[in-house]
């Protein structure tokens, strides 16, 4: 390592943060030509969009977590276990909040973090929008703890209704707001769940009998913000699963019983769970003078670099970038994080070679959405690896096939495809001895 290596701080280990971390160690790490640092209050990686399937029981957590601590030692960075609390721009610092134990004990202590070039990728949460009661009843997927929650209680309350025999006498309710991708792929895992709790004799009752669920959004479709066929396709087998949906309907509040819409609407739910709309952390709003917007997304120019600050970079969900040529800023998925990870490895490379930073252009792949083992439907531009030059509708097995590759990818962006083969051939032998549904 160089007498004064340049210090390179990313907070967040999501798919952006994560990505730049493994890229930047691999580059400039183990060459010693920076000391990069990775900040997370977690201890371990967890894929974002596969959290709806930890919620539901159909995927391990445990099996697809990827170390922190044990990554970094392979990859030239290093790990600090901490959330970020406070920034002193003047000082080049971040306040790293302590971490403390299950029963309040400090285990670390708060700490400061020196950087010469800081990034953030953050992430974002579920916004819900000052409406009344939802953070009191609602459940929510922002993070790995949360979705394991989810199951937790979904699984508990089978149990309990099972040994009471309630459903015996009315359905268990289940409510989802949001109709985006969270949502509807949500409906549908949760729609498998019960089908194999039935398999293992925790419920009678055929699924049709047993549950209703319903997905409720504001917009007067599901699926918004993707093509209209693809929406209509998803809804098609939704319905035909015996999902009940409500288009157009605004949240008014939330109660422990179910959901009050403004049109007057009452939809009962004994689980109910919010995925509607997101927003960056609200720490992030008036981070020592950085400028951001309503969503508290730090406002970053092009070359990802924040409008205030040319030392402090900002790149997936909690960044608002504003490209030439598009009506609104970069959409907050995770192909976006991905692909900003990667340029800004480059970029940061450059600057420490006097050079210039690279200009993001953000490039569609399309969206592709999983309905469990149902269905998977979606859109693909050009295709999943080349230039994007139109948009193809598919669904099927070509479509779920495609909807695997993009993990995969994410898996070998930070363990390389060997791994990823001999990954994927264990975990498929492991699992055919094990339960379909996590029943603990």
């Amino acid at each position: 390592m160089a007498k004064n290596p340049h210090k390179i701080v990313i907070v967040g280990g999501g798919a952006g943060g994560l990505i730049l971390a493994t890229k930047l160690g691999q580059r400039l790490g183990k060459k010693g030509r920076a000391k990069i640092t990775l900040v997370d209050p977690q201890m371990a990686h967890f894929w974002k969009p596969l959290l709806h399937e930890v919620a539901a029981g159909t995927l391990d957590s445990y099996v697809d977590e990827l170390s922190y601590a044990a990554h970094s030692r392979s990859h030239g960075y290093s790990f600090c276990l901490g959330a970020m609390k406070g920034l002193d721009r003047q000082r080049k610092q971040i306040q790293v909040a302590e971490v403390v134990g299950r029963e309040g004990e400090e285990i670390i202590p708060e700490r400061t973090l020196q950087y010469d070039t800081l990034v953030l990728a953050v992430g974002s949460a579920t916004n819900d929008f000052g409406i009344p009661g939802v953070r009191e009843h609602c459940l929510f997927l922002d993070s790995l703890p949360e979705a394991v929650r989810f199951q937790r209680v979904f699984l508990q309350r089978w149990m309990a209704a099972d040994s009471h025999n309630e459903l015996d006498s009315r359905k268990l309710s289940v409510a989802i707001v949001g109709a985006g991708a969270t949502g509807v792929e949500l409906t549908a895992e949760l729609h498998t769940a019960i089908r194999e709790m039935r398999y293992y004799n925790l419920i009678d009752l055929p699924v049709e009998e047993a549950v209703q669920l319903s997905l409720i959004d504001s917009s007067e479709r599901i699926l918004p913000a993707l093509k209209d066929k693809v929406g209509k396709q998803t809804e098609t087998i939704l319905k035909k699963l015996g999902v009940t949906i409500y288009t157009g309907e605004i949240i008014a509040k939330a109660t422990s019983e179910g959901f009050h819409t403004k049109s007057g609407r009452f939809i009962p739910a004994d689980i109910r769970v919010w995925a509607a709309g997101i927003k960056a952390p609200d720490w992030l709003a008036n981070l020592d003078g950085l400028e951001s917007n309503r969503l508290n997304q730090l406002v970053v120019s092009p070359k990802l670099q924040t409008s205030r600050d040319e030392n402090i970079f900002a790149i997936g969900d909690c960044a608002s970038c504003q490209l030439s040529g598009m009506d609104r800023p970069v959409p907050p998925r995770a192909q976006s994080a991905n692909q900003q990870a990667l340029l800004l490895a480059q970029s940061i490379q450059a600057r420490l070679n006097q050079r210039d930073l690279l200009e993001y252009r953000y490039v569609d792949r399309g969206s592709l959405i999983n309905m469990s083992f149902y269905s998977t439907v979606g859109s693909l531009m050009g295709n999943l690896f080349g230039k994007s030059t139109g948009a193809l509708v598919i669904e099927g097995w070509f479509a779920r096939l495609a909807y695997l590759s993009l993990y995969k990818m994410h898996q070998s962006a930070l363990l390389g495809w060997g791994w990823v083969i001999l990954n994927t051939v264990s975990n498929w032998i492991t699992r055919r001895g094990k339960p379909r549904l996590k029943l603990h």
